[in-house]
């Protein structure tokens, strides 16, 4: 297997247009973290070491306070699951989250764990099923593997047994993968209907999601305003800049005077 996967242009398109659509972790005490494990507590900045890894140094991670305890959102009645593009939430927090898989980059599992900071993973099982084994270290250091579809179709305007296939039976398979089944869902380029609420509601989820900003070759874009506010999910890929990008998510946070929190903590 070379060191990075390369993607068919088909698969890029994907990646990059859920990126365009419009507009292991520091948990705090008593994190209810459906993890695995979570790492021990990182130590001071003024006692790490700072080595040198391929494309980042260890100093080229910000530190952050723990965060707050999690308030939970209310759940949504109706047979439907809310659509979310932030947490609603004045707390100090942002979330990040991380689609697909298709790029398995040798460094962002050692990126994650040095970074102590949670993530949670939406993944095609499409993009997962030539290595699932790569996304391990990723759990074991506290990321949480969440539900991306199939094959990652446009969800909108298709049939509910489509949608419900496409939903159902990627969290079935990282079920079987991981050995958690996931309950929060991501709709490819973030395109749903009210179909795609019915179906994930159907299939488990808690909870759909889009984002307010999005991370791509070291860039962060913002929906709103030039600062990541209070609750906000941030967006990014598996993808060849994968540590140009979570170094990106992680300055904009931490200049924001915020602090990566679990999203799972919150639905």
């Amino acid at each position: 297997m070379s060191i990075l996967r390369r993607v068919t242009a088909v698969s890029v398109v994907l990646a990059l247009a859920g990126c365009s659509t419009t507009a292991a972790p520091q948990f705090h005490a008593g994190s209810s973290s459906p993890s695995a494990a979570a790492p021990s507590s990182p130590a001071p900045a003024s006692s790490r070491p700072d080595r040198q890894h391929d494309g980042w140094r260890d100093s080229d991670i910000p530190v952050f306070p723990p965060a707050p305890p999690a308030q939970k959102i209310a759940p949504a009645a109706g047979g439907k699951v809310p659509y979310l593009l932030r947490i609603p939430t004045t707390q100090k927090v942002a979330f990040i989250t991380i689609d697909d898989g298709f790029v398995k980059h040798p460094e962002a599992p050692k990126l994650i764990a040095a970074a102590h900071v949670p993530v949670t993973l939406f993944l095609t099982t499409d993009a997962v099923k030539d290595d699932p084994g790569y996304f391990k270290p990723m759990i074991e250091a506290g990321a949480v593997v969440e539900a991306h579809t199939i094959s990652h179709p446009n969800l909108r305007g298709k049939p509910y047994a489509v949608q419900k296939h496409q939903i159902c039976g990627s969290a079935d398979r990282l079920a079987q993968w991981y050995g958690r089944r996931p309950v929060l869902f991501r709709p490819p380029f973030g395109n749903k209907d009210a179909t795609t609420l019915t179906a994930s509601h159907d299939c488990g989820m808690k909870a759909a999601f889009m984002w307010k900003e999005t991370v791509h070759k070291g860039k962060v874009r913002y929906q709103e305003g030039h600062r990541v506010q209070p609750g906000d999910i941030i967006l990014m890929h598996f993808r060849e800049a994968f540590v140009d990008d979570f170094l990106a998510a992680l300055r904009a946070i931490h200049k924001a005077g915020l602090t990566p929190a679990l999203l799972e903590d919150y639905v």
